[in-house]
């Protein structure tokens, strides 16, 4: 379970219930302590708490009437009485609102253990059963996204479960990239989880900034006008999709369908390709990346189309695995994946990838690996971050100061150092970071700034992201060292 409230106002009771819970065995990931009914509300009105043990007789408001007050939440908390009252009445009268057990003090450590064993379990249970309706839900309406020649009756049948609630009001549908996201639900908005190697989420209108700015950061969506109910889905989904490709191409975090667009040549460039895959093989790689970056580049500005470039891109990998094809082997998995361009999340992604694959595999194909891996221009190259990492620094400033081709030295720098470029600074920033909170009195948007983030809410997001809990968590825990 992630979060137990105990609330009893005598402190030696309250940490015994603790000590018991924590030997338990029962596995339980926050554990909060609070001395009356009063607060403890409050702790439920603005967190979810799984199970709750509370005392009957506490000031400024007893247990009974936080259970009677805790009836309106949606989530109520499994409860557990702990009284040292036996009086048979209050039993009753718990029991009436939802209380799951009355124990009388003192505390017995193997009647807590059994109690938390077997809500524990319910709880397990009920995520699973949760879980399992959330996935058919989810289905349902992947069901009415993919099938144009749904039933009048279908979408009846799906609007039961669904126009109660989000779609019955204004809506719009993100499509993004195949994050791996699991079908579920957050507050104001649906994910549906992979859908045509998309990951696709439905929210209401007055929930896109929100939804934009914390889930989908990180991603290249593309959104959907507004639409109400569950026939107009489809319509919503087309759109997004639609929608999502030019942010791929673009690189822009959201693109709203309809959003004035110039028209992209729609030209298939065949020869260009033929020539790329011939020389991937020969000593002329350089010239092959170079194609290849310039024609991307070609795409990034608008010159070529989203049909145009998936076209050339398949053209590319088929001749790949006809040029190659005794030499790929267990490549030729991998190398088909690139077929897809929109598993990527935008377009430079889908070049660094597809250039790194034709760099290692002109690697296998020489058993060396030539300048790209030449170790002085490495070493040049992380001396160059460890002195500028406070600054706006990218692989493009880096490769520039070492004279390589960027693809050339995206492959190379990994090789040298087993990690990615932004990996690689992430990490250098993260460590000065944790140096500054425990050796300074600096504020945290000040370590923000001298260690290369301008906006300190993303600065303070990778750092809990990297290190489990916040910059001002962080230096609090290392004064206890």
């Amino acid at each position: 379970m992630n979060t137990l409230l105990i609330v009893e106002d005598e402190k030696m009771i309250r940490q015994g219930i603790k000590a018991i819970i924590q030997r338990s065995g029962v596995p339980v990931q926050n554990i909060i302590e609070c001395n009356n009914g009063r607060l403890a509300l409050e702790i439920l009105e603005s967190q979810q708490v799984d199970v709750m043990f509370t005392d009957i007789r506490m000031p400024k408001m007893s247990g009974i009437e936080l259970v009677e007050a805790m009836q309106r939440f949606a989530h109520k908390p499994l409860t557990v009485v702990v009284s040292g009252y036996d009086d048979f009445s209050y039993a009753v009268q718990m029991m009436r609102m939802g209380v799951r057990e009355y124990i009388l003090k003192p505390v017995e450590r193997e009647q807590i253990v059994a109690i938390l064993k077997r809500l524990d379990m319910e709880i397990q249970e009920r995520t699973r059963s949760d879980r399992e309706s959330r996935k058919i839900g989810c289905q349902q309406l992947k069901y009415m996204i993919l099938n144009a020649n749904i039933t009048e009756s279908e979408v009846q049948a799906v609007a039961q479960g669904f126009e109660k609630g989000l779609l019955d009001k204004e809506y719009f549908v993100c499509c993004l990239e195949n994050t791996g996201e699991e079908a579920g639900e957050g507050k104001g908005w649906i994910c549906l989880g992979e859908l045509e190697d998309n990951c696709v989420f439905i929210a209401g209108q007055e929930n896109k900034e929100f939804l934009l700015k914390n889930e989908l950061r990180d991603s290249y969506v593309g959104l959907s006008r507004l639409h109400i109910g569950v026939a107009a889905l489809r319509d919503a989904y087309r759109e997004a999709k639609t929608a999502r490709t030019e942010a791929f191409l673009r690189m822009k975090h959201e693109v709203e369908y309809g959003e004035a667009l110039p028209v992209a040549d729609a030209t298939v460039q065949t020869e260009k390709m033929h020539q790329i895959a011939q020389m991937i093989g020969t000593d002329r790689l350089s010239e092959a990346l170079k194609m290849t970056e310039q024609y991307f580049g070609e795409v990034q500005k608008g010159k070529y189309g989203a049909d145009a470039l998936e076209q050339s891109v398949r053209t590319l990998i088929d001749d790949i695995l006809y040029v190659y094809r005794n030499a790929l082997q267990e490549e030729e998995k991998e190398v088909r994946r690139f077929k897809n361009i929109y598993r990527f999340a935008q377009i430079n992604e889908l070049m660094e990838e597809l250039t790194g694959w034709m760099i290692g595999f002109y690697e296998k194909l020489h058993s060396e690996f030539g300048d790209f891996k030449n170790k002085s221009r490495m070493e040049e190259a992380v001396a160059y971050i460890r002195d500028h990492y406070d600054d706006d620094l990218n692989m493009a400033v880096v490769s520039n100061h070492v004279s390589m081709n960027y693809s050339l030295f995206s492959y190379a720098f990994k090789q040298y150092t087993g990690k990615n470029f932004v990996n690689y600074l992430k990490e250098i920033r993260m460590s000065e970071a944790k140096r500054l909170l425990t050796e300074t009195d600096m504020r945290v948007i000040e370590i923000s700034q001298q260690i290369g983030y301008e906006n300190e809410k993303h600065f303070m997001k990778v750092f809990k992201k990297e290190c489990g809990v916040s910059p001002t968590e962080y230096r609090k825990n290392m004064q206890f060292r």
